[in-house]
């Protein structure tokens, strides 16, 4: 970004960090506060979920729409409670009694609106009798329905269980939130490690993990409030608190390494603040900002799910920014030198000290073709499985052994077939009224339906009070997740009554439509993305072929994590490590989520790097010693908080969801080989083979290169990173570039 650009935000930041260190108490209270009414309004009011997916425009939602016009109730969660005789059929007289028992009592349950038994007659017992469910309807919509009602109605059929009958909840009624506990824990545990090791003592270390916590509670709790406004469905939150860990660690870190360097130095506490707020911090405000940008992107898809998780994402990413920038140096501000205080015994803090990275520089510059052929090849191996890439649907069978949700769906497959866990609703709008369920247009389209392919049976047809509407359910012969169900939704959508427009809805049926539109926008998705991208690092840099082979770069390591999740989670390759018993879809929307997350993320280290580089570069002129010195002052901050936020997704491989699994996987892979193959070997190797032509501006032969003295170590020379005379004094913020990696305060 120009000298004038740069200067601005340099300059505004440096006023929040000048703000910020003469009020710091105030701004601690400011956070509590936040922090404090968040938690309130959470414990108050909850974090309700819906995980109906809409897709406006679709043939799916257009039914569904008919639906909540035309028929009460419709809006109203209902669900199963399924019922399995230990003993005998559910329809001999001692289970008979044992069930209805249960049921009056469900029928006293808060929020029980009615209940449908089980019978034979309705087709709710299977054909051996083991097996049947009763249909219980709610006051509330499916997003309101909590853990406690559940609880309330299973604890209610206590003497169905205590006849021996095993009685398990289904459909609305086995929903509730995937505790996510114990991968935050893990998460945390593994950051606390990297951290000590990073800073050598528990105080420095502590504050990255404060601001990530601080993060968590007001981001993330605030993404579940905005349930009460909203459809918010559960992966939202849990995605959010991924990467407001991540993110919110990562940042603190780059800030509190700053800190602690510029007090190396000799800069006093509160200037040695206000210069990490104005350089390392329009670093942060840069790198949340293009991950803000990336996640905007997905507003091309005009997917609602993708929608609400790429802003709740961007409102965690701008909370860890907000901490990050003011919270922080409150902190630092408060602890003043205690900051090296509670120093761990045998560690010792050696700052940005990077012999390793700059080695590997050397090795990888001096033969950069051969460094760049082989990573090339590497990254092409492990995107190679992308080409078996189908999107599909998960369903609650490939949830965890033994979960409530594959419970119950188990018991309903085993009775009645996989089809009735994905139950499709045929939706007509007739030209004319129809007379009602006898009506011979609504028969006739009834027997068509049952002759369709991949029908196993259609219920009776009910019409609404006008006539202009009526509905039949069709159950499939195959699960939910089978992709023979989209064909067979796509059969019944082939059959059109005379005098009437039919439409089929469900769950099944709208992500058929989901997944459909998402194929078809995820080109579009991608060019915003990454065109949003490279115009955000051209701004920074001013150099064309910096910002397109940064794009080209991150395009390989999202190619490296579709290629993760294809092995892991289509092909089987490691599935039991996961918790899963077997392959599942990779769930629609996932890749285009994780394409723009993964391009917003990867690029906050790209920036770090190339600033480093292009600091040595605006000295020397020198492009070999620049990507030499840049990678050393770099690899190993980059590498520390890398680790981190692999960790953190990792941990998240741990939760019962699939779909979050897939996200913890991909993320915890891309950011893995961003931050080691492309960034420590890919990225020099090409720099080293473009040479001048990195820093190449249209109508100028390159940057200016500045005629200052080198007689001035940098930090990297002192730390023994380069022999002395390889490294000049770096710029600061305002020279042209968008933070400083080191030295001295602006």
């Amino acid at each position: 970004m120009n000298t004038v650009e740069t200067g601005a935000v340099h300059r505004m930041m440096g006023a929040v960090g000048s703000a910020v260190v003469r009020r710091p108490w105030w701004v601690i209270s400011a956070w509590l506060l936040m922090a404090v009414t968040v938690a309130a309004l959470i414990a108050g009011f909850g974090r309700p979920t819906e995980e109906d997916v809409s897709l406006p425009g679709s043939d799916g939602q257009i039914g569904r729409d008919l639906l909540d016009q035309h028929f009460s109730g419709s809006d109203e969660a209902s669900g199963q409670l399924i019922f399995e005789a230990g003993d005998g059929r559910l329809d001999d007289p001692a289970n008979i009694a044992a069930v209805t028992a249960a049921l009056d009592r469900v029928e006293q349950a808060p929020h029980v609106v009615s209940v449908t038994p089980p019978a034979a007659a309705a087709g709710t017992i299977s054909a051996d009798g083991t097996i049947g469910y009763a249909t219980v309807r709610l006051d509330v919509g499916p997003r309101s329905v909590t853990r406690q009602m559940s609880d309330d109605i299973v604890d209610a059929a206590a003497p169905a269980r205590d006849a021996g009958i095993e009685t398990v909840p289904g459909g609305a009624l086995a929903r509730h939130d995937a505790a996510t506990h114990t991968s935050e824990l893990l998460g945390l545990g593994v950051a606390v490690i990297v951290l000590v090791l990073v800073f050598g003592g528990l105080v420095a270390a502590a504050l990255p993990l404060f601001t990530g916590l601080f993060t968590l509670l007001i981001g993330v709790g605030t993404v579940g409030l905005a349930g009460h406004l909203t459809d918010m469905p559960g992966v939202a939150s849990t995605l959010a608190t991924m990467i407001g860990l991540g993110v919110g660690i990562d940042y603190a870190l780059f800030l509190v390494t700053r800190y602690r360097t510029l007090l190396d130095d000799g800069t006093a506490i509160g200037p040695a603040i206000v210069a990490t707020v104005a350089s390392s911090g329009s670093a942060v405000l840069f790198a949340g900002g293009t991950v803000i940008v990336a996640l905007g992107g997905l507003a091309v898809a005009q997917v609602p799910i993708l929608t609400t998780l790429g802003w709740t994402a961007g409102l965690v990413v701008l909370v860890a920014v907000a901490a990050a920038t003011t919270l922080l140096p409150a902190l630092l501000a408060v602890l003043g030198p205690r900051i090296g205080a509670l120093r761990v015994p045998g560690l010792r803090r050696r700052g940005d000290s990077g012999a390793f990275w700059g080695r590997l520089a050397d090795r990888v510059t001096r033969r950069p073709g051969r460094y760049a052929l082989g990573t090339a090849a590497l990254l092409a191996l492990l995107a190679a499985p992308t080409l078996g890439l189908q999107l599909g649907q998960t369903d609650p069978g490939d949830d965890l052994p033994g979960s409530p949700t594959r419970l119950g769906y188990d018991l309903m497959a085993e009775g009645f077939g996989p089809g009735v866990n994905g139950m499709l609703s045929v939706v007509v709008e007739w030209d004319s009224p129809a007379t009602g369920p006898d009506d011979p247009r609504v028969l006739a389209l009834r027997q068509e339906l049952s002759a369709t392919g991949g029908v196993a049976a259609v219920a009776p047809p009910a019409v609404s009070d006008d006539g202009r509407v009526s509905t039949l359910r069709v159950q499939p012969t195959t699960a939910p997740s089978d992709p023979a169900t989209v064909d067979t939704v796509a059969a019944l959508r082939d059959v059109q009554p005379d005098g009437g427009q039919l439409h089929v809805t469900g769950a099944v049926a709208i992500k058929s439509d989901l997944t459909e539109r998402v194929a078809d926008r995820m080109p579009w998705v991608i060019a915003v993305v990454v065109a949003l991208s490279a115009l955000l690092l051209l701004f920074a840099f001013r150099a064309p072929v910096l910002a397109v082979k940064a794009a080209v770069m991150n395009l390989l390591s999202v190619g490296a994590a579709y290629g993760a999740l294809v092995a892991v989670f289509v092909w089987g390759w490691g599935t039991a490590v996961t918790g899963l018993d077997g392959p599942v879809p990779v769930e629609s929307y996932v890749p285009m989520m994780l394409f723009a997350l993964l391009f917003g993320l990867s690029m906050d280290y790209e920036v770090f790097l190339l600033t480093a580089v292009g600091e040595s570069w605006q000295r020397t002129g020198d492009n070999l010693l620049s990507v030499r010195t840049g990678l050393a002052a770099t690899g190993r901050v980059i590498t520390s908080a890398a680790l981190i936020m692999v960790c953190v997704f990792a941990s998240f491989v741990l939760n019962p969801s699939p779909v979050i699994k897939m996200f913890g996987l991909g993320m915890a892979v891309a950011i893995a080989v961003d931050a080691t193959i492309i960034r420590g070997l890919l990225v020099p190797a090409t720099m080293a083979l473009l040479g001048r032509a990195n820093w190449w501006r249209p109508g100028a032969g390159g940057p200016a290169v500045e005629d200052t003295q080198t007689d001035t170590q940098t930090d990297t020379q002192r730390d023994g990173l380069l022999p002395a005379g390889e490294a000049s004094r770096p710029l600061d913020a305002a020279a042209g570039l968008p933070f400083s990696t080191g030295g001295n305060p602006p």
